[in-house]
Formats: C-alpha cells, structure tokens, sequence
C-alpha cells in the first residue's frame, strides 16, 4: 500500500496523491470535499452507530483498483467509535485539515488492534501492511523535492490534474519494528512511519497516544512542517493478501499535551 512505483509511476500514484484533500475521478468514493477549512473534524464520538461515516470523513483508495476496507460507526463500551475491518483491502478514511500547527501541535488518538497482519514488515514494499494507523499529510515547498520525487509530481499532476503530498507523517502499529523507531515507505523517503505500539501485549485492547507533531515532522523530515491539508486513519491488509481489524477513538488537536 501506499507505493510510488518504479519506472513510469502508475495510476494507483493518483490515488494516494488524491487521499491529501481531493479524490479525482478515478479515485472518489463520495462527493468532492470541500474546502480545507481551520475547524477539526467531527468527533467520532458526536455521531452515532451505524453505515454512514461522520461528516466530512471519506472513505479513499491508496490506489487505483484496491479493495476498500470497511470503515463504519459502533458502540464501544458506551462511546462511539469507527471500527476498521480490512480483507485484503487498502484505503483511508480521511478529512481535511489546515489546522494551524503553531497553535495546536499535540495530537491525540486511540485505537485497539484485535489482532497482527501476518507476516507484514513495513520496511519491505511486498509486506507493507498495518492493522492500525494513523496519517497526516502535509504541504510544502515541492521545489527543494528531489528529481525524482519531482518528476513523480509532475507525472501526477498532467496525468490525473492530482497534486501529490509534499510529505506524509504516520504513526502505525508494527508486527517487526520497535516502538520509537521510524521506517521509511520502501518507495518514497516522502512517507515516514513512527512505530507507536506493536507486539502482542498491546493486542485486544485500547491504547492512547499524544504526540507533538510538529516535532516529530521536524525530526523525521529534518525541517519544519507545511500547511495541515488532511489526516485520517488506514488499516490495511492488501500486500499480505490478509485481513487486519482496529478500532479508533477521536483524534484531537490541542494546544499543548495537558489539552489534550
């Protein structure tokens, strides 16, 4: 999931450039959204059980042609939350963002794991697979990109009329790599992965996270982050043609990591 691939950069490169803050033709699953606005998302919790996902929120392919995982509103122990059920499937349900950073850089979440993705190894584009993430997509100044990364956005943008992200921050849930590490997407040193749980202590049960991430952009990308265009989270479970289960709580921006 999520791969920039070799050569000519095939459409599926479209679709994870459309997860950032609009899904073209080929990649839509609902309507066009709207402007990137400076209010949150919904809170999961504000909704109620059931098919339709909370407002704002989509439901987009990483790739042309993949399986979507089904995300969809339940009732957990009295608060509702999105349940994440992945067959061999890869997509994001996303929103968009433009929070600004400077005002509320922690982030907090949670998210139960009901069980590993056999064999996933994030470090290798075959095995790049995760029960639980969760996905920030940054903007910014796509001339200090490489050639090739430059070239892949130009590819993007005639092809599809798709920009592709400037950066994308995860932070995930790793059968293999400790937590506190940082794992490079096989393709592209454009997505950095930071471990924040894994191993089977932490399965079947809800886990909470707050994290600077303004930080934590600054020290995998080595520079400061760009305009917020869009977060969400991805189970997925394509590459090891496997299945992968989760749930998430709210995500919320807070000024400081007591607010949050």
């Amino acid at each position: 999931m999520l791969r920039v691939p070799h050569a000519l950069y095939s459409s599926g490169i479209l679709c994870l450039g459309a997860i950032l803050i609009a899904a073209g033709p080929a990649c839509a699953q609902s309507s066009a959204p709207a402007a990137p606005t400076d209010t949150p998302a919904p809170f999961f919790s504000a909704s109620s059980p059931g098919p339709d996902l909370p407002a704002g929120w989509k439901n987009l392919p990483v790739a042309k042609g993949k399986l979507l995982t089904q995300y969809k509103l339940v009732s957990v122990s009295g608060a509702t939350v999105i349940e994440a059920d992945s067959v061999g499937s890869a997509s994001a349900l996303m929103h968009d963002g433009n929070m600004d950073l400077a005002q509320t850089p922690w982030l907090s979440w949670r998210w139960k794991v009901d069980h590993p993705v056999p064999k996933a190894d994030n470090s290798v584009a075959a095995l790049e697979d995760a029960p639980a993430r969760l996905v920030l997509i940054f903007d910014g100044d796509k001339s200090q990109l490489s050639l090739g990364d430059r070239t892949a956005a130009r590819l993007a943008k005639a092809v599809g009329g798709q920009d592709l992200p400037y950066a994308t921050l995860m932070y995930i849930w790793s059968t293999t790599a400790p937590v506190g590490s940082v794992i490079p997407n096989p393709h592209t040193d454009r997505i950095q992965m930071v471990v924040a749980a894994g191993g089977d202590a932490s399965l079947g049960q809800w886990q909470s996270f707050n994290r600077n991430i303004a930080d934590d952009f600054q020290s995998v990308f080595h520079e400061k982050p760009g305009k917020l265009l869009g977060y969400g989270v991805l189970t997925d479970s394509d590459n090891t043609n496997s299945t992968a289960h989760a749930w998430y709580g709210d995500i919320r921006f807070c000024h400081d990591k007591g607010g949050c």
